[in-house]
């Protein structure tokens, strides 16, 4: 590949079963204004829906060309996938970006400003001390767009590696662009929230940057993963992954570590005594 062809940013599109919503993700990629090419990275994980046909069903644009990993049901990503477990699709596109800097899609969320690349490679290409930018989203319910609302409400543009040891997502997948320059641990595969965990990581090698605009939806429904996961097990995977990212700064941040597990702790007893009232309402009602 000539160096006029290499990608400076690689979007990393990780699908898996997203037909009704795949086309809205892929169009907001193609429609990026940028002054250097882009790679789209598909990582389909098995879908049994036409999510893969979809995007093939798209050609490359002047600057913005598809990448689509081969992966065969017995082949060698098969056979990790199925030791690894669910995020080893995560990292295995993240393995496969060629770009200097790396942005993040959901098959399911997409973006809504066509120099969101644009804006964010500028501020890294000046701004050496930063690792990632982020911006805000908007989150959106049951396909009503009527329903959008911002994910979060911040007070600051910086941010630091403690940041990240938070009860609730700093930012949410949709809104990442960082450096392709970290590695990440083998514990990443043991833990849920791979956003997460891949934010404390791009932390570690420098500050991150908040722009105070919307650039992006995140799609709620009833497919969501997280959206299903039971309450119970949701908490207790927050408090593996705490102790996890604890581990990775080598405790310089237990302190704010046991506040958040303390916090998911909490939230589980109240739960579970919940539930114990509920089922003693049932048996002696």
């Amino acid at each position: 590949m000539s160096e006029e062809m290499k990608p400076l940013v690689s979007v990393r599109l990780m699908v898996y079963n997203n037909e009704p919503y795949i086309r809205e993700a892929v169009e907001s990629i193609l429609m990026q204004k940028t002054d250097f090419m882009v790679e789209i990275v598909v990582g389909d994980d098995f879908s049994t829906d036409n999510t893969l046909e979809i995007i093939k069903s798209y050609q490359n644009t002047k600057n913005i060309y598809f990448k689509i990993l081969k992966r065969e049901i017995g082949g060698t990503y098969w056979a990790d996938r199925k030791k690894l477990g669910r995020l080893y699709n995560f990292k295995n596109i993240i393995d496969n970006c060629e770009g200097k800097y790396i942005a993040l899609l959901d098959g399911d969320d997409y973006w809504t400003d066509p120099l969101k690349l644009q804006k964010q490679v500028d501020f890294l290409k000046n701004n050496r001390e930063y690792n990632g930018c982020f911006h805000n989203s908007y989150s959106l319910n049951n396909d009503d767009k009527k329903s959008l609302t911002k994910w979060r409400s911040y007070n600051r543009v910086e941010y630091v590696a403690e940041d990240t040891i938070t009860t609730l997502s700093l930012f949410h997948t949709s809104s990442y662009l960082f450096r392709n320059d970290i590695e990440i641990p083998q514990w990443f595969y043991k833990i849920f929230s791979g956003d997460m965990a891949l934010l404390a990581i791009i932390s570690s090698y420098g500050k991150l940057y908040y722009f105070n605009e919307v650039m992006s939806v995140y799609r709620i429904h009833c497919k969501n993963i997280t959206s299903n996961m039971d309450k119970i097990q949701y908490h207790k995977n927050r408090i593996i992954l705490m102790k996890q990212i604890n581990e990775f700064f080598d405790k310089k941040y237990s302190k704010k570590t046991k506040e958040v597990v303390s916090f998911h702790k909490r939230e589980l007893s109240v739960i579970k005594i919940s539930r114990l009232k509920k089922t003693l309402k049932k048996i002696f009602k």
